[in-house]
């Protein structure tokens, strides 16, 4: 009985004191995905769907990682700020992914254009749309 005890006991402090003695791991844990490896991909991921030539995986690839971060710097702006009202965040979210689609728009084909919003694109297009008309009826009243 003695030892079930104390092996629980000792289970229970390996578990709380890892974190403190390896605080690299614990940080590893919590850290979230670099935003250029996200960017990097996404561009491999819509190469493998898309078959996109080189210079297209290029375009999309500089794409992602001037839009991620500038998406990212404006949601951060604004949690600094405090904003506490989800659908600005939102908002801004839509704006930026608006903004990689028309670049997709002139770097992928017709047929490359088709594939993409049949992915899962289109989709999200409309639900991009939807919320933008919510508040701008929202907006005139």
């Amino acid at each position: 009985m003695n030892r079930v005890y104390l092996t629980l006991i000792l289970m229970t402090a390996a578990f709380f004191a890892g974190p403190v003695l390896c605080p690299a791991y614990a940080q590893e844990q919590n850290k979230e995905p670099d935003i250029m490896e996200l960017a990097e991909n996404e561009a491999d991921r819509l190469q493998r769907l898309l078959d996109l030539d080189d210079w297209q995986t290029f375009y999309v690839d500089s794409t992602l990682k001037h839009d991620y971060p500038a998406m990212r710097e404006e949601l951060d702006n604004l949690s600094k700020a405090k904003v506490s009202n989800v659908s600005i965040y939102v908002a801004v979210q839509d704006k930026w992914m608006e903004a990689i689609d028309k670049s997709y728009r002139t770097i992928f084909d017709d047929r490359q254009w088709a594939a993409y919003l049949k992915s899962g694109a289109a989709k999200q297009q409309k639900a991009r749309a939807k919320r933008k008309e919510k508040a701008e009826g929202k907006k005139s009243k």
